[in-house]
């Protein structure tokens, strides 16, 4: 869904590649919790404009807060989060942000294309326009011959479908995931991985995406980032040598098993800390 930093509003058409991402800057961000849990102290990351970003590490090391954040859904406790050009401002007529949790939270009394056009109605676009593009958006993903379905007559991986064509309604310049097919069976994960990447090469989105798999990060994302246990540190920082063109077929070539491996080490380092 579209977040409040700024109003969403009507799509644009996709922009070329990178140009409509948003660079993410973290300073010395802390969060704790009261009782005094400390999830994140003194973490350093910068994400550029454009880019895909997967976040490794343990469960409960601090990834969906450090989303949370970024998001404006929760505050920090120090440091500084900064973001160019500033999510206040719009860019064209985007929207500035947009987050798919890990369950689809759909409206079960709403069809599939009025959920995907929740945003765009919560914006104030006329009904011929926002439905025009909800309709090309689930296109998109899969889902043009299922716009008059209702959540409950759909699959778990479909509606995980309209969740993300929820999400990039607004064409989003910054586009956060938490775990959104983790409760998928595989080959819905992998289609569903597929199209996501194909829509970030598309748009030109900064994504930020959180999950506990290492074949779907080394998959998906440009560059890895492995937290360790919390507090959270940044333990491996690894743009992946991997083609930028992606087919099935990585997954089974030994630059992915290499890939993977060298994630997997960072994640027991990151137990271990």
């Amino acid at each position: 869904m579209a977040l409040p930093h700024a109003p969403a509003s009507a799509p644009l058409a996709p922009t070329d590649e990178g140009e409509g991402g948003v660079r993410i800057q973290l300073s010395d961000l802390r969060r704790t919790f009261p009782g005094g849990l400390t999830v994140l102290e003194g973490l350093e990351l910068e994400v550029a404009a454009g880019s895909f970003v997967a976040l490794l590490g343990p469960s409960g090391c601090g990834k969906s807060t450090l989303l949370r954040l970024v998001a404006g859904l929760d505050r920090p406790d120090g440091g500084t989060l900064t973001f160019s050009p500033p999510l206040e401002r719009t860019r064209g007529e985007r929207a500035p942000i947009a987050y798919v949790f890990q369950d689809a939270h759909l409206l079960p009394w709403r069809s599939v294309l009025d959920n995907a056009a929740l945003p765009l109605e919560l914006a104030g676009v006329p009904g011929p326009e926002r439905r025009a593009a909800a309709r090309a958006v689930l296109e998109q993903v899969g889902l043009g011959d299922a716009t008059a379905r209702y959540p409950a007559e759909l699959s778990g991986g479909m509606r995980m479908r309209v969740s993300l064509a929820r999400a990039l309604v607004t064409r989003p310049r910054l586009l956060l995931l938490d775990e959104p097919f983790a409760a998928l069976d595989e080959l819905s994960r992998s289609r569903l991985d597929e199209q996501l990447r194909a829509l970030w090469r598309e748009l030109g989105m900064t994504v930020l995406f959180v999950t506990h798999s290492i074949a779907e990060a080394t998959w998906l994302a440009e560059r890895v980032v492995v937290l360790s246990r919390r507090p959270a540190r940044v333990v491996l920082d690894r743009t992946l040598e991997l083609p930028r063109e992606r087919v099935a077929t990585l997954r089974t070539e030994a630059a992915f098993a290499r890939e993977s491996r060298l994630l997997h080490e960072a994640l027991e380092r990151g137990e271990a800390l």
